[in-house]
């Protein structure tokens, strides 16, 4: 908090009423106010995956809608605080316009709500959350300008600086997950094909139970009829896969395949799991490459532990 205030932030949400309080003494220590916004959990259901939604009741977001007038008069006679906005963030990967109708009909209510008790609030957060295609051409969301038109019916006339968070929209499509395959094993009940990528690697599979396209290389393009199969890593845990019961090509060893949409979640979610290298990242612009982030070597994964003076 206080290295935020001395950048200048723009803004604080506030999820709770510790916190609060928690940045009042922070910005008097400072000397320095501090723009906030509450972040308000309205009950709205998203309609998504239940890990990535976040503005449920039950959920552990924001601060209840019927308690944030009481934090924004707490707000306005703290020392050091300024009541300057608002923000919602209702959830991840919603792929309907209709929660987020909802929600910011209760967000543009509540700004002049607050207005009327005074308090001057020019800034609204809309969060993100909306919907990026993992199915190719099937079950394609919303696209931007339909939730752009829905912002604007619902927020547009407030006179308010607008903010958005729109990360999986800008990443997700960006980033692909190249694995090779190792082998190709026929089990009593399925057909395996393991590759050198696990849930180290990508996570939301297991995570979220998430869908990525995958697509085959240039080597794996061949006129075979598809099988299904369960694409999985080499970690020792069940959870340890990418795709269950998909329709492919057949693969063979060596062949590459294109684990798709893994820009959103992908990399900052990997791990060394099973002592697994992280893998490198490599930017791709038309016919030129970098690597932005390369592998670390086993020597860089050990040198993270220290011995104690008392065991080495």
């Amino acid at each position: 908090m206080a290295y935020a205030l001395g950048e200048g932030i723009r803004l604080f949400n506030i999820e709770s009423e510790p916190e609060l309080r928690a940045l009042s003494e922070t910005a008097v220590a400072a000397g320095a106010e501090a723009p906030v916004a509450l972040r308000v959990n309205p009950n709205v259901d998203p309609k998504t995956h239940k890990k990535i939604s976040t503005g449920k009741a039950e959920n552990k977001f924001g601060i209840p809608w019927s308690q944030a007038r009481g934090l924004y008069r707490l707000a306005a006679e703290l020392p050091g605080l300024r009541a300057a906005g608002i923000h919602m963030h209702i959830g991840s990967q919603i792929t309907d316009l209709a929660p987020f109708e909802t929600a910011f009909q209760l967000m543009r209510a509540h700004v002049l709500e607050l207005r009327q008790d005074g308090h001057a609030i020019d800034v609204i957060d809309a969060g993100g959350g909306l919907g990026i295609p993992y199915r190719g051409d099937i079950d394609v969301p919303p696209h931007p300008d339909e939730y752009a038109a829905v912002v604007a019916r619902t927020l547009g006339d407030l006179g308010c600086r607008l903010l958005f968070e729109p990360g999986r929209m800008i990443a997700g499509n960006a980033g692909v997950l190249i694995a090779k395959v190792l082998y190709v094993k026929q089990g009593a009940a399925k057909l395996f094909t393991i590759i050198d990528g696990a849930m180290n690697d990508l996570v939301r599979p297991t995570l979220y139970d998430a869908y990525h396209d995958i697509w085959p290389g240039a080597e794996a393009r061949r006129e075979e009829a598809e099988i299904v199969m369960d694409v999985v890593g080499p970690v020792c845990e069940t959870g340890d896969y990418i795709a269950h019961d998909r329709s492919l090509p057949p693969y063979r060893e060596g062949d590459l395949m294109a684990i798709m949409t893994a820009g959103a979640y992908g990399a900052v979610q990997s791990c060394t799991y099973n002592s697994r290298l992280l893998v490198p990242e490599v930017l791709v612009n038309g016919d030129r490459f970098a690597i932005i982030r390369p592998r670390p070597s086993y020597d860089d994964l050990l040198a993270l532990d220290h011995l104690p003076d008392w065991l080495s």
